[in-house]
């Protein structure tokens, strides 16, 4: 089915209130409130320890409830990334019947911004981490001991250096413009913190007489290894088939023995020190094995598809995506630019919950092949494929309410880039309509 932009004569619904549109706006996404309930309740110790009795005194401060406090938020920051939990997020959220009230449903469906928990955990911890070091440096100062020595001191500084270059390469624009330098940074600069972790937690038990194997902090920090480690202890280097319907896109076909569930994503890599990239799996109803609809996107894309690779890395356990949360909802429409039909197409496969599929893509058949057009249209008879080279590119957002209108459906799910997926979620939302979409907080 294609559209013309004659179609396009549902007028959208006028924004919702004043006080509901504030609470749709990017800044109050649940990404940002979720990061903000972690600074929140970081103020329960902050009250305590300010209070009579509590870590500040005259004669010096409580560096082990410090430390403890720091870890325990940098803890959070490290396992809610870890790969099981993500999925179990998203089992638990997705578990209630499509007869709840749709508004519980809608929050529901915004389980994907648990990265929320990861900023606050990282920026709550590393303040913490900041107050340590400032006691530690106030004991030393004084000779007031509590395990503040030389070695524990040095360690210290070189954290809070290592720290601040993880924060600073994380801010919106310097992450956005050099993803490469944020994505190593976080690798290597991570592991190290890691490693200075242990060697501050020994070096500091030992001068204050604490008994390692009883120290909270240690198996705390065997926690944060473990979960960082796990998804390495699975690293594999496997074959990929690769077909190139176009110099825009290829097709790359896995058969290593997994078989993904739809609406996950894998890793891959052709240099596993350096640069990961995710994608969607498309498993094929009862075929073993997947595949990733990679196009280009960057140098790392581009190189793939002018390049192909025999065999490419893999690691960790394919992670469930933000399009997991469509069986919340009775009907859904899926909205997607060009290889964003990616992580749609294993949900329109799977059929497990009723959708329309809005695509708009350049000459769809010329770019990603015959077979592949026809294997879409053979679940979505009605689909809207919009041909952006013979007719512009479209008012999504106006295109996915038609679709909604028209399909009687309780949400939208975007797949696009980032400045499109935005538009459509909250030009949606702010007009009282459920609309979901990735975050690039990854």
């Amino acid at each position: 089915m294609t559209t013309t932009h004659a179609d396009l004569a549902v007028e959208l619904p006028p924004p919702a209130s004043p006080l509901r549109r504030a609470f749709k706006h990017p800044r109050l996404m649940h990404y940002n409130r979720l990061a903000a309930l972690v600074l929140a309740a970081n103020l329960v110790p902050l009250v305590y320890g300010l209070g009579a009795g509590g870590w500040w005194t005259r004669d010096g401060v409580d560096l082990r409830a410090l430390s403890y406090t720091a870890l325990a938020d940098f803890a959070l920051a490290a396992v809610v990334r870890q790969q099981y939990l993500i999925n179990l997020f998203f089992r638990v959220a997705t578990l209630p019947p499509t007869s709840w009230p749709l508004k519980i449903r809608w929050t529901l469906g915004k389980v994907y911004h648990f990265g929320g928990m990861h900023v606050g955990g990282t920026v709550a911890g590393t303040l913490w981490f900041l107050a340590l070091v400032g006691g530690l440096t106030y004991h030393a100062a004084r000779d007031l001991g509590g395990g503040a020595t030389a070695g524990t001191l040095a360690v210290s500084y070189a954290l809070v250096g290592l720290l601040a270059a993880m924060v600073a390469t994380a801010l919106p624009p310097l992450r956005a413009k050099h993803h490469d330098t944020f994505e190593r940074t976080h690798r290597f600069a991570g592991w190290a913190v890691l490693a200075l972790f242990w060697a501050q937690t020994i070096l500091f038990a030992r001068a204050s007489g604490q008994d390692l194997a009883t120290a909270p902090s240690v198996w705390v920090l065997a926690v944060i290894t473990f979960s960082i480690a796990l998804p390495w202890l699975r690293l594999r280097r496997v074959p990929v088939v690769l077909d190139r319907p176009s110099s825009h896109v290829v097709l790359a076909h896995f058969d290593h023995g997994v078989t993904p569930f739809a609406g996950s994503s894998t890793a891959v890599s052709r240099n596993p020190l350096l640069e990961w990239h995710s994608f969607a799996n498309v498993p094929s109803p009862g075929r073993s094995g997947f595949r990733l609809t990679i196009s280009r996107a960057g140098d790392w894309t581009g190189s793939f598809i002018d390049d192909m690779p025999s065999h490419v890395w893999v690691k960790g356990i394919t992670t469930a995506g933000v399009a997991n949360i469509e069986t919340l909802f009775t009907k859904v429409i899926y909205v997607a630019t060009g290889s964003g039909i990616g992580p749609c197409l294993p949900h329109l496969l799977a059929q497990e919950v009723p959708a329309r599929l809005v695509w708009a893509a350049r000459r769809h058949r010329e770019t990603f092949g015959d077979a592949l057009i026809d294997e879409i249209l053979a679940v979505q008879p009605d689909a809207v494929l919009w041909d952006t080279a013979d007719r512009g590119k479209p008012d999504m957002v106006q295109l996915a309410y038609q679709a909604y209108e028209d399909f009687g459906a309780e949400a939208v799910i975007c797949i696009s880039n980032k400045k499109l997926t935005w538009q459509v979620v909250h030009g949606l939302e702010r007009r009282g309509i459920p609309a979901f979409g990735a975050i690039w907080d990854s």
